[in-house]
Order: C-alpha cells, then sequence, then structure tokens
C-alpha cells in the first residue's frame, strides 16, 4: 500500500519559455518549491471564447508540499500573463523517500 505524503505536484503551462524560467525561478527562490522542470514546446488544442484553439505552450512540473499550495497559487497568477492560467495539482502518492526528504528541506513556509 502506498505512504501518503504532503507531497504535490503541479502543473502549470506558460506562453512562452522565458516566462516559464521567470515564473520557475521565482517560485523556487520564494522556497514555495523544490524544484521547477521546465518542458518546451508542448502543443495545446482547446476550447476558448466559444472556439477551438490551438497554441504552442511550456509545461511547468513544480515539486513542492501540499502546505504551499495557496501561496504558490497566488504567485503564479501575479507572474502568468494568462487571463486563466492553468495550475492542477496531483498528489505524489508515493515515491522515493529521499526525494521527499529534499522537497521537504528546500520548501519552506513562512
Amino acid at each position: 500500500m502506498a505512504k501518503k505524503t504532503d507531497k504535490i505536484l503541479m502543473l502549470v503551462t506558460a506562453g512562452s519559455t522565458e516566462e516559464a524560467s521567470k515564473i520557475g525561478k521565482s517560485i523556487v527562490e520564494k522556497r514555495l518549491a523544490a524544484c521547477c522542470s521546465i518542458i518546451p514546446e508542448i502543443q495545446s488544442i482547446y476550447w476558448w471564447d466559444g472556439k477551438i484553439s490551438e497554441d504552442a505552450e511550456v509545461l511547468l512540473l513544480i515539486k513542492t508540499v501540499k502546505a504551499a499550495e495557496a501561496e504558490l497559487i497566488e504567485t503564479i497568477k501575479e507572474l502568468n500573463s494568462y487571463e486563466l492560467p492553468e495550475m492542477i495539482s496531483l498528489p505524489m502518492n508515493s515515491g522515493y523517500d529521499k526525494y521527499f526528504k529534499w522537497i521537504d528541506e528546500n520548501v519552506i513556509l513562512k
């Protein structure tokens, strides 16, 4: 049985690599996340303003703890250029204990 953790993976899209890097650096510097991986050049197809849109985007994979989620969301809203930024949190139900410990050591909540 998987051990319950407080770790989350947040998926966030941005309009450019530069914007994604700015978001990633800011949240890691603020210690809201231990790590932010950036995946460039994803293609998104979605409904917007009553029609199907298709755009190149950049995906951020943010590793953090549940307790940081609310402040993380507020920070991303300030830095993301999208009218409706995608922010989806997924629980990390299991994984490498030493990696989870590293997340704990590097996310520092006020």
